[in-house]
């Protein structure tokens, strides 16, 4: 059967399949903590998740001592491996992605996190198997850079008008748009809703299953 619109969805990990924005806030606020530095609040700190790590420790605490960033992102990454085992896939995605496979449509991963996080993770909640192809913040440029994507359409030979990015913050939606791929925004991740909006998403879905129905019918 002919696919309606796209050949190649592409997800980001954290927020969008994976259930981490608080783990994810708290391990960044216990980081700070523990080099004695500004505390952001939880907006501060949800805002920059889909960031490189380097990057998001730039973006959330701009105003500290250069030097720091390497140790927060150290300390981050301790709090994170202690914790990153409590963390699972939102209800109904393991059954979305396996559907989504099953219908033929490429599947991709584009994120912020670190490939060994990133292969670790997509281990624990096996469904390393249902993806043709991922990026990760450390081996391209950091998100809202188009590269990800760019590097995911050419490994798979995919054309970009019929590929979208799905993702739940605006870092997701921008390199959607910077690359020229379509955009589709989840309303229960990072960022507020009134900031995905404004970037003029396809779709946006406030549920796993809003989304899943929504890709169904249109993708």
């Amino acid at each position: 059967m002919a696919r309606k619109q796209f050949d190649l969805i592409v997800f980001d990990w954290d927020g969008t399949l994976m259930d981490s924005t608080s783990t994810i806030v708290k391990c960044i606020q216990a980081a700070a903590r523990d080099l004695k530095l500004p505390v952001p609040g939880d907006d501060r700190a949800a805002h920059v998740i889909g960031l490189g790590l380097h990057e998001a420790m730039q973006a959330v605490l701009p105003d500290v001592d250069p030097a720091f960033y390497p140790r927060m992102v150290e300390r981050y990454r301790y709090h994170f491996l202690s914790r990153d085992h409590e963390i699972s896939l939102f209800p109904g995605v393991h059954d979305m992605l396996e559907e989504l496979s099953q219908a033929g449509y490429f599947l991709a991963v584009a994120t912020g996190k670190s490939r060994v996080g990133l292969n670790r993770a997509m281990n624990d909640v096996k469904v390393l198997s249902l993806f043709d192809a991922t990026r990760c913040a450390d081996e391209t440029f950091s998100k809202p850079h188009p590269a990800m994507l760019q590097e995911l359409t050419r490994e798979l030979g995919q054309d970009m008008r019929r590929t979208v990015m799905i993702g739940d913050t605006t870092h997701d939606l921008l390199m959607a748009s910077n690359a020229g791929a379509a955009g589709i925004a989840v309303e229960y991740g990072a960022h507020p809703v009134d900031q995905l909006h404004a970037c003029k998403p396809l779709f946006s879905a406030k549920t796993v299953a809003e989304l899943h129905q929504w890709l169904s019918e249109h993708a």
